[in-house]
């Protein structure tokens, strides 16, 4: 049994082994080329379209609903009917207030007719004073009755027209809340019957929320592509109209609404449809890119120089000599102005930050020069070479002077290192970097599109796999723990 058990535990070893073995020689890195693409940064941000403008619809009249010739979802233009109220009694006051105004304008008549006799009564001093003003005043308030008659009636007039509801906009009902015979109430009791909800959807507006570590990218007038589950293969183009002012927090995730004004031709985005919303931030067009996995910090460079076999102590040349290779470049533009800042004193060598550092005893500018160009060209470095620079660099970094790695950790972010096949050779290569849509990262300095960069596995990745692999090796080159003390047992036995 015990055989058994031990022929099975070997054969899982031999899997084990295989398994590792298949894994080693799996491709670590992938080449890709640099080459120029666009680079577009988003903000994404879920959101919801909804009306810029909802009208809700009531009736000045109030009664019975007689008429309603709209469904929801009609199209309607302005002034166009939508509902209309039983009119019975608005016409009764109509008429009251047409006869009111014919008695006031007869009462009128008279009241006229009676002050001309009276002036000329007065004339011939036939009346008194006192009759004679009394006539007046007859005819005044019988002028005042006709104002009042005429303004009764053109209150009948208007009241019999708000039996006929009429929409007050050009656009589309997106709710009935009456319905045919339904008895509603008037505005001025108790707020009055909502009939219905209509809107302009001609122009929509999304309410996305965007997060607060974005919210600083965006600003009004930024164009915007949305999407929907109801047409995945479509964009809709929007355009960027305000930042609400006030966050709101929820689960813990603190974000800013955006509104976004969408056209809606056709009408196809409908309130409430959920949307996925991309808020352009940035863009480059045709700039030289590499893919964002291919970046390397200086933390991670000896991971990714173990990966390819390198000596992480060679890498660290490679890179502070292509970042000091390129310092001249960078200030040959201020050659002219400042004729003495690329001369070299003697016994001084310029990093690229500007650090001027002393070299060792016997060692000159030229030389550290030549061994840079040597490794800039891809060329193998020779032992001497090796040693002058782990000496001027490994001296200048331990005394504070910052190598070309080190620097590229400054206060802007966007300094990284690749690792670049040129010349049939993998180099360290420090970099400057743009703008980057985390799939792509725009590159201004540091390599050309005949390069070759080679992407990574992670750090985390790598340090797993080592972890892997030595646990592997102790079990193969050390014997199963089981079999080792199987083994020494006899051997204290025998003592």
């Amino acid at each position: 049994m015990k055989g058994l058990f031990r022929a099975g535990r070997v054969a899982i070893l031999v899997i084990g082994v295989a398994a590792c073995q298949k894994a080693q020689t799996a491709p670590l890195y992938e080449a890709v080329p640099v080459a120029r693409r666009d680079i577009v940064v988003t903000a994404s941000a879920s959101g919801v379209v909804q009306p810029i403008l909802t009208f809700i619809v009531k009736s000045k009249a109030w009664g019975e609903i007689i008429e309603m010739p709209v469904q929801t979802g009609d199209e309607m233009q302005k002034g166009q009917l939508l509902a209309r109220i039983d009119p019975r009694i608005p016409q009764q006051n109509l008429a009251q207030a047409q006869a009111a105004l014919d008695k006031a304008r007869a009462q009128l008549e008279t009241a006229t007719a009676q002050l001309r006799r009276s002036e000329a009564l007065y004339r011939s001093q036939s009346i008194s004073e006192t009759e004679y003003e009394s006539s007046n005043l007859a005819h005044a308030t019988a002028s005042a009755a006709v104002v009042n008659a005429e303004a009764g009636l053109q209150t009948a007039k208007d009241a019999m027209e708000d039996t006929q509801v009429r929409a007050p906009i050009t656009g589309s009902i997106l709710e009935l809340d009456a319905v045919l015979r339904t008895v509603i109430s008037s505005p001025t009791l108790g707020g009055g019957t909502v009939i219905l909800k209509m809107a302009n959807l001609d122009t929509v507006q999304d309410s996305a929320m965007v997060a607060e570590t974005d919210i600083g990218r965006v600003q009004p007038g930024l164009p915007v592509t949305i999407t929907v589950d109801a047409f995945p293969n479509r964009a809709f183009d929007g355009t960027v109209l305000k930042i609400g002012p006030q966050a709101q927090i929820m689960q813990n995730v603190t974000s800013f609404p955006v509104f976004v004004n969408i056209p809606n031709p056709g009408h196809l985005l409908k309130p409430g449809m959920n949307t996925e919303v991309r808020i352009h931030t940035g863009r480059r067009d045709g700039v030289l890119a590499v893919p964002y996995a291919a970046l390397r910090t200086p933390r991670d460079v000896a991971s990714g120089a173990a990966v390819l076999g390198l000596d992480p102590q060679l890498v660290e040349q490679q890179i502070a000599a292509a970042t000091a290779a390129a310092a001249p470049q960078r200030r040959a533009g201020d050659s002219t102005a400042h004729p003495t800042s690329q001369a070299q004193a003697p016994g001084t060598f310029t990093t690229p930050n500007g650090r001027v550092i002393t070299l060792p005893p016997g060692v000159t500018a030229d030389q550290v020069q030549q061994a840079i160009a040597k490794m800039r060209s891809g060329a193998e470095p020779t032992a001497a070479e090796r040693a002058l620079l782990a000496q001027v660099f490994g001296r200048s970094q331990r005394s504070g002077g910052g190598g070309g790695a080190r620097g590229s950790r400054g206060g802007s972010g966007n300094s990284y290192i690749v690792f670049v096949r040129r010349a049939g050779n993998v180099t360290a290569v420090p970099i400057k970097t743009g703008l980057s849509d985390q799939d792509y990262v725009e590159v201004t300095a540091g390599v050309e599109e005949k390069d070759t960069v080679l992407v990574l596995p992670s750090a985390s990745l790598v340090q797993s796999q080592q972890q892997f692999r030595q646990r592997f090796q102790n079990v193969t080159g050390g014997g199963l723990p089981g079999l080792r003390q199987q083994q020494s047992q006899p051997a204290a036995g025998a003592r």
